[in-house]
């Protein structure tokens, strides 16, 4: 049985890797925590933040896995927090699950981000699956179908107000050169 040592390369990778993931997190909750607003309306009413196009932006860029990892942490981040300590646990699996959608359309077919039309397919899919896990999970924790019919006009206020910050910042971001650099590295 031989064991295998990392190479310098792949340890460089992975820390690299890390470090993006760290910073994209970090980013993400920034987005949510500067600009939030509860939606005035019966029951929960939802949240409206600029979390979710950072998280759409990194997956977008970074591809599905570290839009996963920068969604889940990010956001259920937030809610710890922030005060939806209840929330957190749906949170988590919701924006994990669309950051890895996002990525995973949005990497497809080797465009690596770089199509607009995989771009928009990828959010418009990821929607109303974060909506779907929200809306279950409020259920459970509302143990009623009624009370978290609420919180979607502004799970999709969130999700649209998302969609046309991310295209064309993404666009934006995809002309610098070390974004270019990664996104050849990695096709």
């Amino acid at each position: 049985m031989t064991l295998k040592h990392p190479t310098h390369t792949s340890t460089r990778s992975k820390t690299l890797d890390l470090t993006i993931i760290a910073m994209l997190a970090t980013l993400v909750f920034v987005a949510t925590l500067i600009l939030n607003i509860k939606l005035p309306l019966p029951g929960n009413g939802g949240l409206v933040h600029l979390g979710t196009a950072m998280l759409f932006i990194s997956s977008i860029l970074f591809g599905p896995k570290k839009g996963a990892y920068a969604g889940a942490i990010g956001l259920g981040l937030f809610d710890l927090v922030g005060g939806w300590v209840l929330w957190a646990p749906i949170t988590i699996i919701a924006r994990a699950l669309q950051g890895y959608i996002v990525g995973k359309i949005a990497w497809s077919n080797e465009k690596n981000g770089t199509s607009f039309l995989y771009n928009l397919l990828a959010l418009v899919v990821s929607i109303p699956v974060m909506m779907s896990i929200y809306y279950i999970g409020e259920s459970i924790l509302y143990g009623n179908w009624i009370t978290p019919l609420t919180s979607l006009p502004g799970d999709f206020m969130q999700n649209i107000l998302g969609v046309f910050l991310a295209l064309p910042v993404c666009k934006i971001l995809q002309k610098m050169p070390t974004i270019k650099k990664y996104l050849l590295r990695n096709s």
